[in-house]
């Protein structure tokens, strides 16, 4: 098998990737909403580059009436006037979080989403990051393939 062939993870590790599943499912039932969920998810893809899941969460977010507009900004969220304060401190919080390695959390990100998140709120954004990027590794790390249209 050369470097650069998929590994389907869903079969060889199937267990632990219905449980991902399951997280992922479940942070769209809570109290964020789909589309705050999907948002981040974009952004966090678009950081790390997974193809897979930028096909996919593009297509999600269009499905729920996401302006085209829109999703041809996040990029530039914080110049883009089309997204709203809420938007904002989700998108930099997950911004925060998915750099974690590279830098720390500093204290004033986590008062700034404070203002906008409770806290279940914000115990659920934080979870919606990392189950992205658990995403996000297992599709690039595993050459996910984008899907065929």
């Amino acid at each position: 098998m050369n470097a650069a062939t998929h590994i389907d993870y869903t079969v060889h590790a199937s267990e632990a990737f219905q449980h991902l599943l399951k997280l992922s499912t479940g942070l769209h039932k809570g109290p964020l909403g789909s589309k705050l969920v999907e948002l981040v998810s974009l952004r966090v893809s678009q950081i790390n580059g997974c193809v897979y899941c930028l096909d996919m969460h593009c297509v999600l977010l269009r499905k729920m009436g996401e302006s085209q507009r829109k999703l041809d900004t996040l990029a530039a969220w914080r110049e883009s006037p089309l997204f709203d304060a809420r938007e904002r401190a989700a998108l930099g919080w997950a911004e925060t979080l998915n750099a974690i390695g590279a830098a720390q959390v500093p204290d004033e990100a986590l008062d700034q989403v404070r203002a906008h998140f409770d806290e279940r709120e914000l115990s659920e954004l934080t979870f919606a990051v990392a189950a992205i990027r658990a995403w996000n590794v297992l599709n690039v790390g595993l050459r996910k393939p984008l899907p065929e249209a």
